[in-house]
């Protein structure tokens, strides 16, 4: 039944017959599903063509709920988007990729492909190695070993010891950069966000094009901000 549900999503719609070839499915059976999602107002249907149903959405949205800690982020994910004009975002690790909650986009930002949910090689974003420069050396293996290292781009870490070298730096920094390793001439900077108990909870970040996060703003303007807006973040999340 997900992988209809998938599949439709991908296709942004689609008909009995299409499911059944991309599937590999007989029709009976993509009928069959289709109707009991349809039921249950989980999908809709528009002549013979099956579409994603608005039920998901609200079900999508709780996952920006699940953790109290997250309503001291949304604002402040807002704030970073209008201070810098720039593409802001709150990423956390879901089975090992990583996962935008929270994203907000100011006057001048670039316009990616950055859906809410959408889930990302965990080692090619600034977020991802951010947070993964905070797990255990035991889950950052597994994680490895469950996903490999993808070439992305000619920048990508595709290199163990080479992305080991480069987490022990984001350990010693607490600042995580991007340097078009998931898209060509895009950038970013992230920092990790902690719960109390020092266990990572997400990572907030800044994206831009490569002809504005260059020099001081890049390597120090944007840590600067992230870590002190990061810092505010965690102080609430302990004492408020």
């Amino acid at each position: 039944m997900f992988r209809i549900v998938e599949e439709l999503r991908k296709r942004n719609g689609a008909r009995v017959t299409e499911l059944a070839t991309a599937l590999d499915l007989p029709k009976s059976t993509i009928h069959r599903y289709l109707k009991t999602l349809e039921e249950l107002e989980y999908v809709t249907k528009a002549g013979d063509i099956y579409h994603i149903g608005s039920r998901f959405l609200y079900i999508g949205t709780a996952v920006n709920h699940r953790e109290d800690a997250y309503a001291h982020i949304e604002p402040k994910i807002k704030e970073l988007a209008t201070e810098t004009d720039e593409r802001a975002q709150f990423m956390i690790e879901e089975h090992g990729y990583m996962v935008y909650v929270y994203r907000e986009t100011g006057e001048h930002a670039v316009q990616t492909n950055t859906q809410l949910g959408k889930r990302m090689p965990i080692h090619a974003t600034s977020g991802g190695k951010a947070i993964l420069a905070e797990m255990t050396d035991k889950k950052v293996i597994a994680i490895i070993e469950r996903h490999g290292l993808a070439k992305i781009t000619n920048n990508t870490i595709t290199d163990e010891e080479a992305l080991y070298d480069e987490l022990q730096q984001i350990r010693d920094q607490a600042v995580s950069y991007n340097d078009q390793e998931y898209i060509n001439g895009l950038r970013s900077v992230s920092v990790p966000v902690l719960k109390p108990n020092g266990q990572p909870l997400g990572a907030i970040g800044i994206s831009g094009p490569l002809n504005r996060f260059k020099g001081e703003f890049y390597n120090q303007e944007l840590p600067d901000k992230l870590l002190g807006v990061v810092n505010e973040i965690e102080l609430n999340m302990k004492y408020a």
